[in-house]
């Protein structure tokens, strides 16, 4: 069993990923901010170590990470990807020097292996599921950031000739999903027989469920045989158009309620390709989704349907 350090732990995919880790059981140090929300790990609470860490604080990190001895280390911590997180000082902070501090306190300690996570965002608009090997064209803040720290990455491990690589996902959806986003808004909208706004009928997005992430997670770990720096596109490699994953919310949940196109905007990041090359992570990692869309929505209505305690967070947290 090893022990782990994971970043961004009480966000979706982080809560996911240690739920899967300490399942097959492994330690588990969760890296909080200050002023986290607990809701999405409360019950593992007891059985994990929570660090308040300040990514800005060198020293705390170098200390906290010499006394862990960590084998496995998770980078999720991430700003800007919400529509609600638009400071660009904070975007920086976070996802360039608190990935810079955290990656050299690694580095100086010693690990196994070190998972990134980057976003399918860094390659900016494309006409085309763009390869690993394809010139980055960040489309916002988030973006640029993001690839900045996948390149910082990348240069770290073939620096040190260490087990670094980077998980570039799509558009994750599952349990612990952020309330605001679309499948729980879909979701809990669709409970009542309704519809939320809705954006372009053709609208397109990679939905990659986060169990298959986080196989992802795992096999990358797991294996270190890797180039070092090692990139992975992580979606299905089907996009998926927005009529389509209303249409199939509608049969799955007897939604009468007919979409009303466009009641919603299009965002600035909305476009009608965006989807994944995986060649490369199925060849070098063995990884394959088990969901398709479809599977994958029914398997996050059921959960919701199995979880009323936080079916009523998500609402609170709707409601405002």
């Amino acid at each position: 069993m090893k022990r782990v350090v994971i970043t961004g732990a009480t966000g979706f995919i982080g809560a996911n990923l240690s739920y899967r880790l300490l399942q097959e059981g492994h330690t588990l140090h969760l890296f909080v901010s200050e002023d986290f929300t607990k809701w999405r790990i409360e019950s593992l609470c007891d059985d994990v170590n929570l660090h308040k860490i300040d990514f800005q604080n060198k020293d705390d990190l170098r200390n906290t990470i010499k006394k862990i001895q960590p084998d496995w280390v998770f980078h999720l911590a991430a700003y800007g990807s919400r529509p609600t997180q638009f400071d660009l000082t904070q975007t920086v902070q976070t996802n360039i020097s608190g990935t810079i501090n955290f990656v050299e306190a690694c580095v100086e300690n010693g690990f196994e292996v070190f998972v990134n996570t980057g976003s399918s965002s860094e390659y900016g608009f494309k006409d085309h599921a763009p390869s690993e090997k394809e010139r980055l064209d960040p489309n916002s803040y988030y973006a640029l950031t993001k690839a900045f720290a996948t390149l910082f990455c990348r240069h770290m491990a073939q620096r040190f000739h260490l087990c670094i690589s980077t998980l570039r996902l799509y558009s994750v959806y599952g349990p612990y999903e952020d309330p605001a986003r679309l499948i729980p808004k879909l979701i809990l909208c669709g409970l009542k027989g309704e519809l939320p706004p809705l954006v372009s009928p053709n609208v397109a997005h990679d939905f990659i469920h986060v169990d298959d992430v986080i196989d992802a997670y795992m096999l990358a770990a797991e294996n270190r045989q890797q180039e070092q720096g090692a990139v992975y596109n992580v979606g299905t490699g089907r996009q998926v158009l927005m009529h389509q994953v209303v249409d199939i919310a509608r049969r799955v949940m007897n939604i009468p309620k007919e979409p009303e196109w466009g009641s919603m905007g299009n965002r600035n990041w909305d476009t009608h390709t965006w989807v994944a090359d995986n060649r490369l992570i199925k060849k070098k990692l063995d990884w394959y989704p088990r969901y398709d869309f479809e599977s994958g929505f029914r398997q996050t209505h059921a959960w919701f349907q199995d979880n009323p305690n936080l079916l009523d967070i998500y609402k609170q947290v709707i409601s405002g």
